[in-house]
């Protein structure tokens, strides 16, 4: 048994991947809705009688029939529009947003209230024609019934508030935003996964464990990798990064003897066992863990408002702006590297350059002859040049003038050249004039 798997912060991610499908809601609701049947069994033993036969039965009966009958058909109508909302924002924005719409909490809340209120109502109906509940005391369940109206009026309301701007372009570049600000604070927070910073080459004597089959790295559970590399007196070292695509036997580790392994059993088959184990690999890029897959989402979000079909470069506009807050949130890892660090494992930190290019390499392409796009670009970066970790400040520089050379290459208008030159710091506008100027 893997008992690695068990540590609590192992317990708590794999948890988080859970708690955002739709179906461990509903099964969630389903349950509630037995417990609250439960209770109401239990809570009735103790109301008097003369309290208990206030109210027949037939009013509770009327309001089960109502729920019965109105969340089937609105069941069905939400899960409707979930669905032209899921292939509309596919089709309009990028495929990759689908993922990150298909998690919404509200919409996912809200249709397993409306599948839990459903389950609580047929129940309901069943344990009334089984004579548990009889007529003479169904105070408990009457007022158990209006409570559950009540919560499906309050996520009804939820529900067509949320409507008015779901799948919507705003709603869909802020959800991204969000997703991606949450992954760098959760980056942040733990630098290098938790692990030690690994710069430069991996040692000498590191041996290799290979990849069982091709896939995007998913999942890394960095709390299990310690202690698997404590256990078998090894030093682990990531050489690809979370969202990294690994073909079949391809290295996805490196492996460095330095101790003894714990017992006989701690071997190096078994190591391979565990490493892959809690390095999950599939056929898609997912968010998680990942906040450079938010960048490249948000960047194809613009290419496509770039579109000759599309053509709307308001929207890139607000996307460079977006990202530009994004990258704001970067801090070197290196630098906030914890005494308390896993270490057993190390990491490479996020490389700022690899940043910069995610988020603005496509669109900067696309919209190269869009002068409005490159010089809200050229600012973006310049206020990334301000930024107080070096890297990212450096990377933003030379991301500046690559794009303002891309955009002058393309620009022939002597009013638009200008436009461009101005919006550009003075130091990029002076590097790329002299640049164009050994051209000639």
């Amino acid at each position: 048994m893997n008992l690695e798997m068990l540590l609590p912060r192992t317990l708590l991610r794999k948890s988080r991947k859970y708690t955002r499908k739709l179906w461990v809601r509903v099964i969630f609701m389903g349950l509630l809705a037995f417990v609250a049947l439960g209770l109401t069994q239990l809570i009735e033993g103790y109301v008097p009688k003369k309290v208990a036969t206030t109210l027949t039965g037939s009013a509770a009966d009327r309001l089960l029939q109502i729920i019965a009958e109105a969340m089937l058909a609105v069941t069905i109508f939400s899960i409707t529009i979930m669905v032209t909302v899921y292939r509309a924002t596919s089709t309009q924005w990028t495929p990759r947003v689908h993922r990150l719409i298909i998690q919404d909490r509200t919409t996912q809340n809200t249709l397993a209230v409306f599948i839990g209120a459903y389950v609580y109502a047929l129940v309901a109906i069943i344990m009334r024609e089984l004579g548990i509940y009889v007529d003479e005391r169904a105070l408990v369940l009457f007022l158990m019934t209006v409570l559950v109206l009540a919560v499906i009026v309050i996520y009804l309301i939820r529900w067509v508030l949320h409507l008015q701007t779901f799948g919507s372009l705003i709603d869909t570049t802020r959800q991204i935003e969000e997703t991606a600000r949450e992954q760098f604070r959760d980056r942040m927070q733990n630098p290098c996964l938790g692990g030690r910073t690994f710069k430069g080459d991996p040692p000498e004597d590191a041996e290799e464990i290979r990849a069982e089959q091709s896939g995007y790295i998913q999942h890394i559970y960095p709390e299990a990798l310690n202690e698997v590399a404590r256990d078998h007196g090894v030093e682990l070292y990531l050489v690809r990064s979370i969202g990294s695509f690994v073909f079949r036997n391809e290295p996805l580790l490196l492996a460095a003897r330095r101790g003894t392994a714990k017992d006989e059993e701690h071997n190096w088959d078994s190591l391979e066992n565990a490493v892959r184990l809690n390095v999950q690999t599939g056929d898609l890029r997912i968010f998680d863990q990942d906040p450079r897959f938010a960048l490249v989402a948000m960047g194809e979000v613009a290419s496509k408002a770039l579109s000759p079909g599309v053509n709307d470069p308001g929207t890139a506009i607000d996307v460079i702006t977006r990202i530009g807050r994004i990258l704001s949130y970067y801090v070197d890892e290196a630098a906030q590297e914890r005494e308390n660090a896993l270490e057993y494992l190390h990491v490479r930190p996020l490389d700022p350059r690899d940043l910069i290019e995610d988020g603005f390499a496509a669109l900067a392409r696309d919209g190269a002859a869009v002068v409005e796009v490159q010089q809200r670009l050229q600012q973006t970066l310049t206020g990334l040049m301000r930024h107080s970790d070096d890297g990212l400040s450096q990377a933003a520089r030379a991301e500046a003038e690559v794009q303002l050379l891309r955009a002058l290459a393309v620009t022939d208008f002597e009013h638009d050249r200008a436009r461009l030159l101005g919006a550009a710091r003075s130091d990029v506008r002076d590097a790329v004039m002299a640049r164009l100027g050994d051209a000639d």
